[in-house]
């Protein structure tokens, strides 16, 4: 058997790849260039031989420091940009490679101009609002002022005559005419103070000026023909023109008072606004011109000022030797790059003219390697799933290879309809018909999500519409062109759900479920009873496979009590009881049989001794259950005992001298990691933490063994919910509707229909039967084998940099 094994040929992704750790010394003036040719090629994880201290106190921390001042400064130009409304695309010729120094010159001197304009162009915007804001109270406040000459009679003429006196004349002109004279006007009489204020302050300025004039005031308001721009926050605002009427100086100060409190601007004066225009205009345009010269090349910029920062935060995992004139760095790397790693280096050494090459050499690890899968567009969205469960242990069995088949199948048992399988299929369709051009584009969230799941979509279209045809959702095609009922009975009493119904002696139904059974008053319990069982056999055959993944892992690792006492007894258990379900299942959809399986799980329990009757199968079923029954109950304490006391056997023979281990000669030898064997020297063995842990451990598999069989009726729960409400809505809403002649109901129907189709079957449903499949492969399925404790594999590379790490 071991050689039979041993035979079988290796999966590049059954297992995460071998990896190697190496130790890099390198001379300072070609370390900065080898960081980078690695960043370039992004196969080797650096470790953090620094991890004690702070960033600040590391070498490179001030190269870090203007990497991200760099980055502060080409944020800004971005939003500057951005805010601008400009459109800058990259030039298309190649630009030379600027050195950092040079580039963060640039980047002060257009940083300094930007901010210099922008400083400008605020106090212009400012005095250039105020000018507007004014012409707008001219404007407006001419109607109130100028109305008091179109009055010749009566009480009407009180605000004209005698209202303002100079030197013991009346003077007849308007109150606007005398603002703009500056005329003195005499203390006692009717004064007034015109201003603009925003519109949503408008209520609150208005009652404080009644009382603090105690009433003796005039206030008239009218709303601005314009918005004017606040140049705070660059958004335009609705104002409205005011004039007080007044009388007396301590009036004049409280209200004042109250307009600067409330940011109302008054205005005396009058000026131009073309010349203050034309100079907003031109400096716009110089702005704009600075910014797309910037943009032209902020790209290119941002990418080579991360790339920088990159390489100075990866240099500062590194450590001087003891001459300070080599970094000495140690990192992970998958064991078939060792070679284009190393050639990677001496093509670094070369260009940086550097005298002495880079050391590169193996070394012995103490510490578990980091897991890393190869994948490809196909692949990568099911590991992703994987992984969000927990990364697999190195070199353990990774479940993703099987979850490629697995996950899209029980999807598709519980979604099964060849209609709505259409429609995700077309939606796949889409996404991978425009892969190329959405792979560039910046997507949002749930668009990128899709997107990364283009592959998982199709997979769940395609066995989705396997599965309707199986199940004949919505496949009207007439049970006389193929055949009758898929099982015969002859009489209508029968009392299992295959057989109620209909009586047919024809042949067998050549594909899916017989159509004929559609539309009859015994389909649902037919139908109910055929996805039962059908859950049964698929999540019982999915746990096997997980058991037998859990042997491999044991005999990849080595590890020969697990095999003993943990997979023989959990194969035992599980098949003793769940297996044999499985198998009575089968014999009776092969025979035909009318036995209650129900009551042979139950008296299998409660009197196994006893004949079944008309239930019995086959021949021999009494003492093969009484066989199965013994086997699954010597099983626990299997699980239970014997691996404890021979882990504490093996423990006091490796260190009371009866086991020896060869003496290691290395360096890594002097430094023992916790977790290594070693490292366990002077830890006391705790055979009652031990037991406890295998306690819990079998009694969660017994206990899991009932629930994660009866987890799986998810299946046909699903499935049935799914068949039932397309019924439902296609019957009592579609056809209901359509039987009217009103063409109005006939529309309603279509756009009910239509949207309980959209967003009810294929939203809803699709999540709904993506999660529960979810469920399925990361506790019933991964759960008897996965451990996922490992740590993934992050190799230093330019190509996963994102604009988060800035």
């Amino acid at each position: 058997m071991d050689d039979f094994l041993d035979k079988l040929p290796q999966m590049d992704l059954m297992r995460s790849e071998k990896m190697t750790l190496v130790q890099l010394i390198i001379p300072v003036e070609s370390a900065h260039r080898c960081v980078t040719y690695l960043g370039e090629l992004g196969l080797l994880q650096f470790r953090d031989l620094n991890a004690d201290k702070s960033p600040f106190q590391r070498t490179f921390a001030t190269q870090v420091k203007r990497c991200g001042e760099m980055s502060r400064k080409l944020r800004f130009f971005k939003d500057q940009i951005d805010k601008a409304g400009l459109r800058c695309s990259p030039r298309h010729e190649v630009e030379p490679d600027i050195e950092l120094g040079d580039l963060e010159r640039q980047l002060a001197d257009h940083e300094h101009e930007v901010l210099e304009m922008n400083s400008n162009s605020e106090k212009l915007r400012l005095t250039y609002n105020e000018l507007l804001e004014f012409k707008i109270v001219l404007q407006k406040a001419s109607g109130f002022l100028g109305s008091s000459n179109a009055h010749g009679i009566g009480d009407e003429t009180e605000l004209h005559e005698s209202t303002y006196s100079n030197n013991g004349f009346i003077e007849s002109s308007s109150l606007l005419e005398q603002e703009m004279r500056h005329e003195p006007l005499n203390q006692s009489g009717l004064r007034f103070i015109s201003g603009i204020i925003n519109k949503d302050k408008l209520l609150k300025f208005e009652r404080m000026l009644f009382r603090a004039t105690r009433g003796n005031m005039l206030f008239n308001q009218t709303p601005s023909d314009e918005e004017i721009m606040d140049p705070s926050t660059s958004e335009m605002v609705e104002k409205t023109v005011f004039v007080v009427f007044f009388s007396g100086e301590q009036a004049r100060t409280k209200i004042l008072k109250i307009c600067e409190a409330f940011g109302a601007n008054c205005y005396p004066v009058l000026s131009r606004l073309s010349d203050l225009e034309a100079t907003l205009d031109a400096g716009t345009r110089h702005r704009n011109n600075a910014l797309n010269s910037v943009g032209y090349s902020l790209t290119k910029w941002m990418t080579t000022v991360r790339r920088e920062k990159a390489v100075y935060d990866t240099l500062n995992m590194l450590n001087f030797d003891v001459t300070k004139k080599c970094l000495v760095g140690e990192g992970w790397c998958p064991t078939f790059a060792k070679t284009q790693i190393h050639e990677v280096l001496q093509r670094a050494t070369f260009d940086s003219n550097s005298q002495v090459g880079v050391i590169f050499h193996v070394m012995q690890a103490v510490e578990s390697p980091p897991t890393y899968f190869r994948t490809n567009k196909l692949n990568n969205a099911f590991q992703e799933i994987i992984d969000a469960y927990g990364v697999a242990r190195y070199q353990e069995a990774n479940p993703a290879v099987y979850s490629v088949v697995t996950y899209p199948f029980l999807f598709a048992v519980m979604f099964g309809d060849w209609g709505h399988g259409l429609c995700l299929l077309l939606g796949a369709l889409y996404l991978l018909a425009r892969e190329r051009k959405l792979s560039t584009q910046k997507l949002g969230s749930f668009m990128e999500m899709l997107f990364g799941g283009r592959y998982v979509i199709l997979l769940m279209a395609l066995f989705s519409i396997y599965c309707g045809l199986i199940y004949n959702e919505f496949f009207s095609v007439p049970f006389h062109i193929f055949g009758g009922s898929a099982y015969k009975c002859r009489d209508t009493t029968c009392s299992d759900a295959y057989t109620v119904g209909l009586v047919k002696y024809r042949d067998p139904y050549p594909f899916g479920v017989d159509p004929s059974w559609r539309g009859s008053r015994t389909e649902l319990p037919y139908l109910n009873s055929l996805k039962m069982k059908m859950s049964i056999l698929l999540g019982i055959a999915q746990m096997n496979l997980g058991l037998i993944l859990s042997f491999f892992n044991a005999r990849f690792f080595g590890s020969s009590l697990d095999i003993r006492y943990q997979f023989i007894p959990q194969m035992i258990f599980l098949n003793s009881l769940f297996g044999y379900l499985s198998l009575l299942i089968i014999i009776k959809w092969c025979t035909g049989s009318q036995a209650d399986l129900y009551h042979v799980m139950i008296y299998m329990f409660l009197s196994p001794t006893e004949e079944l009757g008309e239930n019995e199968l086959f021949w021999g079923q009494r003492p093969l259950q009484i066989l199965l029954l013994l086997m699954a109950f010597i099983a626990v304490p299997w699980m239970l005992f014997p691996k404890p006391f021979a882990l504490r056997k093996i423990h006091m023979e490796r260190f009371q001298g009866r086991t020896y281990g060869v003496l290691g000669t290395s360096e890594v030898d002097l430094d023992v990691e916790p977790d290594s064997a070693r490292g366990h020297q002077e830890e006391e063995f705790n055979f009652s933490e031990i037991f406890v842990h295998q306690l819990i451990h079998s009694i969660e598999f017994v206990l899991g063994s009932v629930s994660n069989t009866a987890s799986y009726l998810r299946l046909w729960a699903l499935s049935l919910a799914h068949s039932e409400l397309s019924t439902v809505f296609y019957e009592k809403v579609l056809l209901l509707a359509w039987g009217y002649e009103n063409i109005l109901v006939r529309l309603i129907g279509v756009v009910v229909f239509a949207f309980a189709t959209a967003f009810i079957l294929l939203m809803m449903e699709t999540l709904s039967a993506f999660l529960h499949a979810l469920r399925l492969h990361w506790v019933e399925f991964m759960g008897k084998f996965f451990h996922g404790d490992g740590y993934k594999f992050k190799p230093f590379s330019f190509a996963l940099i994102s604009d988060d790490d800035e």
